[in-house]
């Protein structure tokens, strides 16, 4: 620190709070340590009765705090970003447009281990829309060697945080099932998935039924590759019984399986796979019925362009336990994180 006049303080950084005092009305901090003088300060401040202040003194090698904090958002910073204005060191993360958080996970805790710095986030894979906040960053002290932000920099991967944007798609529903197919109960997937998939602007284009007859139900799902379907989505016939053909079909008309079977509950007979650029998803029976299940946490990823892999699905058992809470408040609850 060091000792100048008030009058001279322009651009300077406190080192300490400055309390106001009004009689009956008010106590409290008028200016915060960390607080950069301005001109306008300056008349308050000597009403204050501070002729003189404490400020930083700038040294070779040292960072005030938001100088760092600038540093680190610059490079921790991926696409599909805005940010809130800089107070007291710290900048806030929002998101641009709707989307689902990408977090490097890996490289979050190797930058929250430098030590003196901060970075926060909600989880991975959590979507968002326009303007929720998702991240923060700042550094402990007011200020900070500078070594640490250029570890930051040298040795963190950059874009540790972004948004990859949900992009709407077309898709095709095949519905299985005997006793769909010939009336014997009424379908239940259909309002379902509609209302899932409206909540990103995504149209179904086809909803077709079929029996339970492999032939016919391959014959369909190649219908729906061959059409403007982004994605396909299969209902009915996912169990393990011997009449239930779905997975079969699938296989047999090329799909690139991912997995049949997520460790979800609810969501256990997921089936993932991928055919000609387009995602195919075998949906299990909880969907018609459970308020969230599997199929809520692949959906925003795949309608990110994000082509999942077995273990991205695998990684769903710490967190997959959805516990149907009264009040539902997904994504933001532990369910799939």
């Amino acid at each position: 620190m060091k000792v100048i006049e008030t009058k001279n303080a322009v651009g300077t950084v406190l080192c300490h709070d400055i309390t106001k005092i009004v009689p009956n009305e008010f106590k409290g901090v008028a200016f915060k340590k960390g607080h950069i003088v301005r001109e306008e300060d300056i008349p308050e401040l000597l009403k204050l009765g501070k002729d003189h202040l404490y400020v930083w003194e700038k040294e070779e090698g040292t960072l005030h705090e938001n100088e760092a904090a600038i540093r680190i958002k610059n490079h921790i910073a991926g696409e599909g970003l805005t940010f809130g204005e800089i107070k007291e060191g710290k900048i806030d993360f929002f998101a641009k447009e709707d989307g689902i958080v990408a977090i490097n996970v890996d490289e979050l805790l190797k930058a929250n281990s430098i030590g003196e710095i901060i970075i926060s986030t909600i989880h991975n894979n959590t979507p968002v829309k326009k303007g929720e906040k998702i991240a923060g960053t700042r550094v402990i002290p007011l200020v900070i060697d500078e070594k640490k932000i250029k570890k930051l920099e040298d040795s963190c991967a950059k874009n540790i945080v972004s948004i990859k944007k949900i992009k709407p798609k077309k898709v095709a529903v095949i519905t299985t099932g005997n006793e769909v197919f010939y009336g014997r109960i009424q379908d239940k997937f259909g309002s379902v998935i509609k209302e899932k998939v409206s909540e990103y602007d995504c149209s179904i284009i086809s909803h077709i039924f079929c029996p339970d007859v492999k032939e016919e139900i391959k014959k369909e799902i190649e219908k729906a590759l061959s059409s403007e379907a982004e994605l396909i989505i299969c209902t009915g016939g996912m169990s393990v019984d011997p009449d239930d053909m779905t997975p079969a079909s699938i296989k047999e008309v090329g799909g690139e399986l991912v997995t049949y079977g997520s460790p979800v509950l609810p969501g256990a007979m997921l089936l993932v796979a991928y055919k000609d650029n387009k995602s195919i998803l075998g949906l299990p029976g909880c969907v018609m019925y459970a308020k969230r299940t599997v199929f809520d946490l692949v959906l925003p990823r795949i309608l990110a362009d994000e082509k999942l892999a077995f273990e991205d699905i695998a990684k769903y058992g710490h967190g997959g336990l959805c516990l149907n809470c009264d009040i539902c408040h997904f994504p933001h609850c532990s369910f799939g994180k």
